[in-house]
């Protein structure tokens, strides 16, 4: 098979830029609250456009496409779950179409969010379903075009696992990150450490792995040196939201300055992340000051847990989860036999 744009792009430097946010910037362009996303790709293709354009414009290497939620389980709450092959064609086509027109390699990664499902034996979703369930969704991204599927806002392992089966199944490179927001664990208590050693027992293990959204940017920096400590050598990929969010005047605002956006991209490179981007609240602004940062300022030592604290603020717990302190072990622990 011939090497994949990403792995290609992953060998010419020390690190890439990803995007920002998806819903943030489309709110900005009169999305509605509950609205699906997704039915842009059809409906407003410009503003679809736009929202690439403006990523790319901004320096990313690395953009997704607008189809995280362009899963039939989650598409069914809005009767469009006969329309996932669609969407995601079209979100990934009109991804290719910018990405080609930029004048350099920029990488179209095919956006794939959680079933908003519960596994069995608590829910009802099967492993079965969950492959079939994704497989659809990375066919029609492969159709339109994406360079890789980009599985994201993962917290069960179970459904990373079944993404994984997916992307093998339709022939495609993949990347996954999970989103670490419960003291330093995925909403299902998984830790850093034990995501990365799930992702090596993988039969078809992501180009990449790491963590995306949570809580703030300095958290997810104590997740990535998580990562970092357990000698993994595939890339990571940090993307974290810009600030915290906080309601204001009627919507959520990220309070993270394109400043702070600046240094944590700084620290992540410093970390040793090979794939930088931003979460929730990301806008073109903050990738602007991201690159410019990364590419002007010498790398640095390693970060510490003090310098991240330093320079992004406090963490919203004491722990990790990794030193055994996250809330599920001192639940087990204190369970009556």
């Amino acid at each position: 098979m011939a090497t994949d744009a990403l792995t290609k792009l992953l060998s010419t430097r020390d690190w890439l830029m990803a995007d920002g946010a998806t819903g943030t910037n489309l709110f900005n362009m009169g999305l509605s609250s509950g609205e699906p996303p997704e039915l842009w790709n059809i409906d407003k293709p410009d503003n679809i456009r736009k929202l690439y354009a403006s990523a790319v414009e901004a320096g990313s290497d690395i953009f997704l496409t607008n189809t995280f939620g362009g899963n039939a389980a989650r598409l069914k709450l809005h009767n469009a779950q006969g329309r996932v092959r669609e969407l995601n064609r079209v979100g990934a086509a009109l991804g290719r179409e910018i990405a080609d027109k930029s004048g350099r390699t920029v990488v179209v990664a095919g956006s794939v969010g959680p079933t908003g499902e519960i596994f069995e034996p608590i829910g009802s979703l099967t492993h079965a379903a969950a492959v079939e369930i994704f497989h659809e969704q990375a066919e029609g991204l492969k159709e339109g075009g994406a360079d890789v599927l980009w599985v994201e806002t993962i917290s069960a392992p179970e459904e990373y696992r079944a993404a994984a089966e997916a992307a093998a199944l339709a022939g495609m490179p993949w990347c996954g990150t999970m989103s670490f927001d419960t003291a330093g664990r995925t909403m299902m208590g998984v830790t850093s450490a034990a995501m990365a050693e799930m992702v090596e027992k993988l039969p078809n293990p992501p180009i990449a792995f790491g963590a995306n959204c949570g809580v703030g940017a300095s958290d997810l920096m104590r997740t990535v040196l998580g990562f970092m400590a357990t000698g993994s050598q595939r890339p990571v990929i940090a993307k974290g939201n810009a600030g915290i969010p906080k309601f204001h005047d009627g919507h959520i605002h990220y309070d993270g300055t394109p400043e702070l956006m600046a240094e944590y991209a700084v620290l992540a490179r410093d970390a040793g992340v090979r794939i930088i981007g931003g979460c929730c609240g990301t806008m073109p602004e903050h990738l602007k000051a991201m690159r410019a940062a990364l590419e002007s300022r010498p790398k640095g030592p390693r970060p510490t847990v003090e310098d991240i604290q330093a320079k992004l603020g406090a963490f919203s717990s004491a722990s990790d989860g990794t030193d055994g302190e996250g809330p599920a072990r001192r639940e087990r622990r204190g369970r009556r036999g």
